[in-house]
């Protein structure tokens, strides 16, 4: 079994949208976003959406997150990975799954009742700060950042 190249996890509960799709695809140099999520794996719509805002040099799949974990050891070297998940639950799951995500970029969670607001565009409630601090446990990086070129800031210090 091969190391899927994975360079980045994104947790965005957007998924793929303009800023996505262009800024971080360009400054990873990834040739393949993988969006881990089980519903959008069945929305063609979504899918669609997604699929517009991504130049056409870059290839984009929709798995569920068992899926994920079932062929993420099968991807090629070639495919360099921008993996984007739409919450931490997601992402843990995919990690105790043998996804090996080693660095999680804290995208964006938006604000919903019972949440607090740690940052411009992260919110959590008590399941997804467990669920940060498993990942932590684990090992995982966890850096809150919009766009690549701000300066990330470790989840960790915020909650």
């Amino acid at each position: 079994m091969t190391t899927p190249n994975i360079l980045l996890t994104r947790i965005d509960n957007r998924l793929i949208h303009g800023q996505v799709g262009v800024t971080w695809v360009n400054h990873l140099g990834a040739n393949l976003v993988l969006v881990a999520n089980d519903k959008a794996a069945q929305d063609k719509v979504q899918q669609s959406l997604m699929d517009m805002v991504l130049p056409d040099v870059i290839q984009a799949r929709y798995f569920s997150l068992q899926k994920t974990i079932d062929v993420i050891h099968k991807a090629s070297p070639r495919q360099k990975i921008f993996l984007v998940v739409k919450d931490v639950h997601d992402a843990l799951t995919l990690k105790e799954g043998g996804v090996p995500i080693d660095h999680i970029n804290v995208g964006n969670m938006h604000y919903e009742e019972g949440k607090k607001q740690i940052s411009a565009t992260v919110s959590v409630d008590e399941k997804d700060i467990k669920a940060f601090k498993r990942l932590d446990e684990l090992g995982v990086t966890l850096d809150i950042r919009g766009v690549p070129n701000e300066k990330g800031q470790n989840i960790m210090e915020l909650i």
